[in-house]
């Protein structure tokens, strides 16, 4: 019997415990780090790594040989995380949902949504409103949630372009391009699903919005670190940019006073994106079905790769 270490919340472990495995589940109750020596595996949150101390803790990893990430990003884990042989993170468990949140900004920002509600008389006029059909939707990483984002873009008559580090793209319909400049310069709605890792930090500055096509609309679903916020101001106010959709910011929340609180331009929600009613039983398929995976001994979900990042 496997036992697992668990600081994911009561209802995740209720349905660890009751895989048909049966495993031991010990749920934590201090850091998440602090795991018993008899623990096999570990089951987290990255959030729950902000924290972590720069040095190992002593006996680090103990007799871990996994450790299963509930979210899709690893970028809190600190360098000495990685000596557990296997790390695996929730790839694509909520990309479903983020997908459908980019089309709603996507209607949101054409159809302004957000800017008119007519409130009396007076305010009754018409308004020209903007097309989805046949607008370009460029998407800046094509993992799980770029390519859902296409999926349900190219649904709607949309065209789609996307930038990979792997250079390969199989969806029929998407076209690959080469450069994020070019990526920017083509696209009337641009998605950020990029991995934060050193080389992706405040990637999206001055000199990329400098390149954007006139009116690009940016929604940002990945990290906030990958904007540089100033830049962003700017750009919207430059008249570059004509709006940004953010679900994420750098901090969470932004300090009080930041921009993106108060501008016209900007619509902020609080790192929802990937949420729905079936979050949590989503979630458990998915740990269960890579637990299956890991006692049958077959290749597991979503395994991370340290010299990536992701």
């Amino acid at each position: 019997m496997i036992k697992i270490a668990s600081s994911l919340p009561p209802v995740q472990n209720e349905y660890l415990a009751s895989h048909h495995a049966r495993p031991e589940v010990i749920a934590l109750t201090g850091a998440a780090w602090e795991v018993p020596l008899e623990a096999e595996a570990l089951f987290t949150f990255q959030t729950q790594w902000r924290h972590a101390p720069k040095e190992k803790p002593a006996g680090w990893p103990f007799n871990l040989k996994w450790i299963q990430v509930g979210s899709a990003g690893v970028d809190t884990f600190p360098v000495w995380a990685y000596e557990v042989p296997l790390i695996t993170r929730g790839r694509g468990v909520q990309a479903p949902m983020i997908g459908e949140y980019v089309i709603g900004a996507i209607f949101a920002h054409e159809k302004q949504f957000w800017d008119q509600r007519v409130t009396d008389r007076a305010g009754w006029q018409p308004t020209m409103l903007g097309a989805v059909s046949g607008k370009t939707l460029g998407i800046a990483g094509f993992g799980a949630i770029g390519t859902e984002a296409a999926r349900l873009a190219l649904a709607l008559g949309m065209k789609v372009v996307a930038l990979t580090r792997s250079s390969k793209i199989d969806m029929v319909g998407v076209e690959s391009i080469a450069d994020l400049d070019g990526l920017m310069a083509l696209s009337d709605h641009l998605v950020i699903a990029m991995p934060q890792t050193p080389q992706t930090e405040r990637i999206f500055n001055a000199e990329r919005f400098a390149n954007a096509k006139p009116g690009l609309h940016v929604i940002n679903v990945a990290r906030g670190i990958l904007i540089d916020d100033e830049a962003l101001v700017a750009a919207i106010d430059g008249g570059r940019i004509s709006a940004a959709t953010l679900d994420v910011t750098m901090p969470e929340p932004p300090p009080e006073g930041h921009p993106f609180y108060s501008h016209p331009r900007i619509r902020l929600t609080a790192h929802v994106s990937g949420g729905s009613e079936d979050a949590d039983k989503r979630l458990a398929r998915y740990l269960a079905k890579n637990l299956d995976d890991y006692l049958a001994g077959n290749p597991v979900t979503g395994v991370v790769e340290y010299t990536r990042g992701y």
